[in-house]
């Protein structure tokens, strides 16, 4: 993901908000806060790796996948196949 470097300090400030929220969840677990806040901060979290999980997959396919099998590289298999498995991966 050498293409990542521009965007890196974006995407770390992504993650250290998710490992934010991430401690959050486990504190309110600690403290046995109600389930109703719990759940809040899961979906917190969830739309905040759904949200890295496209900027990342987008870039992805602007970089290595748009026009790519026109290229016919074949060290990875053809874009499609690529981005396919991406989306299974997804979810599993």
């Amino acid at each position: 993901m050498s293409h990542t470097v521009r965007e890196k300090q974006k995407l770390l400030n992504r993650v250290r908000r998710i490992k934010g929220q991430i401690e959050a969840i486990e504190r309110a677990l600690e403290d046995e806060r109600g389930c109703n806040e719990v759940l809040q901060q899961i979906t917190s979290c969830r739309g905040a790796m759904n949200g890295l999980l496209a900027v990342v997959l987008e870039d992805h396919i602007r970089t290595h996948l748009v026009d790519a099998d026109q290229h016919d590289d074949d060290t990875q298999g053809s874009a499609t196949e690529q981005l396919i498995e991406v989306v299974h991966s997804y979810f599993k």
